[in-house]
């Protein structure tokens, strides 16, 4: 007779004795019916409250860019800081060829409002794969942001 895990309801084998799914152990009571999340493999900076992968997320909003630069410990983590330099150096570009094409009558006010959409695009994917660890490189922005990372 086939088991079923209590708290999230996975078929476990007869002799199984945690859940392969959520690895709650056999006749270990349930919290109120639901199961725990998984946790997520992180590295926290030594003495930090933010764990790497928040932090990396939270510097693609430009102003914890430049606070986790001038901050200890987030300023000697190489996976802050090239997030960090990423989310600035990307802002700049954004501004300057902004500035560009509202300058250009007609073409480039037509331009401008789909650069935005892809502006905005591009930061979610890199706040996605900062929270997933990930040293997601934008071209050419990337690689300036990798050298002053590891300088």
């Amino acid at each position: 007779m086939a088991l079923f895990c209590s708290s999230c309801g996975t078929e476990m084998g007869d002799n199984a004795a945690f859940c392969p799914k959520c690895g709650k152990a056999i006749g270990q009571p349930t919290s109120g019916g639901a199961a725990a999340a998984p946790s997520v493999a992180t590295t926290t900076t030594a003495g930090a409250g933010l764990q790497d992968n928040i932090a990396g997320l939270l510097a693609y909003l430009f102003i914890p860019a430049i606070i986790f630069l001038l901050v200890e410990p987030y300023n000697r983590n190489k996976f802050i800081r090239f997030h960090s330099f990423q989310s600035i150096f990307t802002g700049i570009f954004s501004i300057v060829v902004h500035t560009v094409l509202w300058m250009i009558p007609v073409i480039g006010w037509m331009i401008a409002p789909f650069f935005s959409l892809l502006m905005f695009i591009v930061w979610i994917v890199c706040m996605i794969k900062a929270f997933q660890m990930q040293y997601f490189k934008l071209p050419l922005i990337g690689d300036f942001a990798e050298k002053q990372a590891n300088a």
